[in-house]
């Protein structure tokens, strides 16, 4: 399997596959979402993080996809209310 090396930023429009396999420095920024935007996503892929600005009873979260439905932090489906 080929292995790049990059020395500048790298920034992804669509998101990254595959395992980190190394230490990650600096923050680490997700796609951003509302409720209503990351629940009309055609797939909510098991182990996919996002933030969602407004998730956690309109306050802002990451939520994590479980294959079907985006969970908030609280063990929850994201809401708006």
């Amino acid at each position: 399997m080929a292995s790049t090396t990059f020395s500048g930023p790298v920034t992804s429009q669509n998101g990254f596959i595959g395992a980190v396999t190394g230490a990650v420095t600096g923050a680490v920024t997700l796609p951003t979402y509302t409720v209503t935007s990351a629940n009309a996503l055609a797939t909510k892929p098991a182990g996919q993080i996002i933030y969602v600005s407004n998730g956690l009873a309109g306050a802002p979260c990451i939520a994590v996809g479980n294959g079907t439905i985006w969970v908030s932090p609280a063990g929850t489906a994201i809401s708006a209310t």
